[in-house]
């Protein structure tokens, strides 16, 4: 008789997997003894971008993302490769290439990997690091009062879908690439020396989603001002246009009910905060009194909103 899946993984049997399925969170942590423990990823996706070395490195940041979500630090990464049987390898080495440099700027290194052949191809990460057991940074640890921070600009998905359309500006995708290649180690060190009490990175659910996340696993509820919230050049132009991935759909329709908007907003800016990113910044809490330390530190971060009383409920204030 076949076991339900519940019993297989229930969490008292294996005491030393101190993250894992029964609260999905950016990466599991498994306990080695009482001062090591490890911390695991694993993403990947299609490219978002043209230029294969950059691709390459944005894929690889955003797989390295989740171990800083958790507080930990990156020690080896292993290729995942989807590519076609006929497409030019030269264009292959240039993903590895921005993969093994991205890791090797993150203090890691890539140890192996494993590729299949696929009509599209797909590149990322899975990632082993280590994290002190008593110093895990999960989603759910946010409390009432505590302010929150994001640490990198919002409206990737609508300039690379943008992109896509062939209508794009040059300067506006270069911006977006370089905020996608900037690692989220310096931001999460700084938040873990401020005394952040939860953080999660902001990637395929879209802030709204991340965020809800977050509150729902603290039994908290959040209240995001708008009117705060850092935008990549151009995002809001092409947002007007249309430019909106697939994603944006999905989800809305999964996260809307929990989500409250003030009426002062728009459509297109409530339309801009279902999409998703891609290797985006860090969704911080902090105690109030940590937050100026936490800016002084890492001054590109943004107070972007609050954590309030409620069970996973969002409110977005003008």
């Amino acid at each position: 008789m076949l076991r339900p899946l519940q019993d297989i993984f229930a969490p008292e049997r294996y005491p030393d997997l101190l993250v894992g399925l029964a609260a999905a969170d950016d990466a599991a942590v498994y306990r080695l003894d009482d001062d090591r423990a490890i911390v695991a990823t694993t993403d990947f996706f299609p490219p978002v971008i043209d230029d294969p070395y950059d691709f390459g490195a944005i894929a690889a940041a955003n797989a390295l993302s989740d171990i800083y979500a958790m507080g930990g630090e990156p020690l080896f990464a292993m290729n995942l490769v989807a590519f076609p049987d006929d497409a030019d390898p030269a264009v292959l080495r240039e993903i590895l290439r921005g993969g093994a440099e991205m890791v090797a700027s993150a203090g890691a290194v890539i140890a192996g990997g494993h590729s299949v052949s696929d009509r599209e191809p797909k590149y990322g990460l899975a990632v082993i690091g280590t994290i002190d057991p008593a110093r895990v940074m999960t989603k759910g640890g946010a409390r009432v009062g505590d302010q929150l921070a994001l640490t990198k600009p919002l409206g990737v998905g609508v300039v690379t879908t943008a992109l896509k359309g062939g209508t794009a500006a040059p300067e506006h995708v270069a911006e977006a690439v370089r905020w996608m290649k900037r690692l989220n180690k310096d931001a999460a060190r700084a938040a873990r020396e401020a005394g952040a009490t939860a953080m999660t990175d902001v990637t395929g659910f879209g802030l709204l989603g991340h965020a809800h996340e977050m509150a729902h696993l603290g039994h908290v509820g959040i209240r995001l001002a708008a009117g705060r919230l850092p935008w990549l050049p151009g995002a809001r132009a092409y947002a007007e246009g249309g430019a909106f991935p697939g994603g944006t759909h999905r989800n809305f329709d999964y996260y809307h009910p929990w989500v409250k908007f003030d009426p002062a907003l728009d459509a297109v800016l409530r339309n801009m905060l279902w999409t998703p990113e891609t290797s985006g910044g860090l969704l911080i809490a902090l105690p109030e009194e940590a937050l100026p330390g936490f800016l002084n530190r890492h001054p590109e971060g943004r107070h972007v909103g609050e954590i309030v009383d409620g069970d996973g409920h969002l409110t977005l204030v003008a």
